[in-house]
């Protein structure tokens, strides 16, 4: 999976040619969730919630 940043233990990663909406994924420890790009929403999966606020900060 292209990786397309890392901080603080979390990895932001990216697919080329995936599925439609458009999206993101953030892993954090054993903790992995699909994002969307236009509304930040979370699509599936699950984060802890200062880790989801420090993805969404880092989208913004």
């Amino acid at each position: 999976m292209p990786e397309i940043s890392r901080f603080l233990g979390i990895v932001i990663y990216m697919y080329f040619n995936e599925h439609n909406p458009p999206h993101f994924h953030a892993e954090y420890n054993e903790h992995k969730a699909s994002i969307f790009i236009d509304t930040l929403g979370l699509m599936e999966g699950k984060l802890p919630s200062k880790v989801m606020s420090l993805v969404v900060e880092w989208a913004q």
